[in-house]
């Protein structure tokens, strides 16, 4: 996904940069705009978080920082062999940041579509979600196991798998804009969308296939700046946080 078109409190603490970062939010007021999320799965590029009193939280980690199989296949590569490079880029981070979270003292799991016993689980739905009913975090890597699907589709594709009531899109920047505002300061920040206007405007939220495969299936989607402190537990807890992507009827209610 290119993150060029993108910009930028209560009962249920719980995920975050480091393993305290909830605490300074627990007596805010609430501004929420949906309820609270039981069950979520965060796209995100390898950031560290940590998880508490209940919310189920799977995670799916691009492997971009090493390679992107579509601009080595650019380069000369062959497609699918170039797709399977980054996949494996994806099982590195997911290592990665397993290490991190169990340092933190978070129970962690990391499955893989494509079979490497010594370092992963191989991808069972069911697995992964008995996995999350204990209080684990569960880590997906290597893709569809397939070409040509990006990470995007594959952070879709298992939340539906495993029941996840959101998918939140941890980014650089802070929603989704109808430009890049890096580049043109006057850029406008969408505080809701639905799926038809996505598609229809061409915006880079994440790749088609996946906005198509939430549309579908009804599966909120939150695009919001994951290096501000907080803002995971914000998008879990519904408060007005990025740019929510939804059924009309839903997104009409951020207001």
């Amino acid at each position: 996904m290119d993150d060029s078109a993108e910009r930028g409190r209560g009962a249920v603490p719980v995920i975050g940069a480091v393993a305290d970062e909830a605490s300074a939010y627990l007596e805010m007021p609430d501004e929420r705009v949906h309820r609270p999320w039981r069950r979520v799965v965060v796209k995100l590029s390898g950031e560290a978080f940590s998880v508490q009193d209940g919310v189920e939280v799977a995670a799916v980690v691009g492997g971009g920082n090493m390679f992107r199989g579509r601009a080595l296949a650019d380069s000369g590569i062959d497609r699918s062999r170039a797709d399977y490079m980054g996949m494996l880029g994806t099982v590195i981070n997911c290592l990665a940041l397993q290490d991190v979270l169990e340092k933190l003292g978070v129970d962690t799991r990391v499955q893989t579509s494509i079979t490497m016993g010594q370092v992963a689980e191989p991808y069972i739905p069911r697995r992964a979600i008995r996995h999350l009913e204990k209080g684990r975090v569960v880590i997906f890597g290597a893709g569809l196991g397939a070409p040509f699907f990006s990470t995007d589709t594959c952070a879709a594709q298992r939340a539906l798998e495993i029941g996840a009531e959101a998918l939140l899109k941890g980014t650089q920047v802070d929603g989704v804009y109808d430009a890049d505002p890096r580049k043109i300061p006057e850029a406008v920040r969408f505080d809701q969308l639905d799926y038809a206007d996505v598609l229809r405007l061409g915006l880079k939220v994440m790749d088609a296939t996946a906005v198509s495969l939430a549309m579908d299936n009804g599966l909120p989607i939150v695009v919001f700046d994951m290096m501000e402190k907080g803002n995971v537990v914000r998008a879990v807890r519904g408060e007005k946080i990025g740019t929510l992507v939804s059924q009309p009827a839903d997104a009409g209610a951020r207001g």
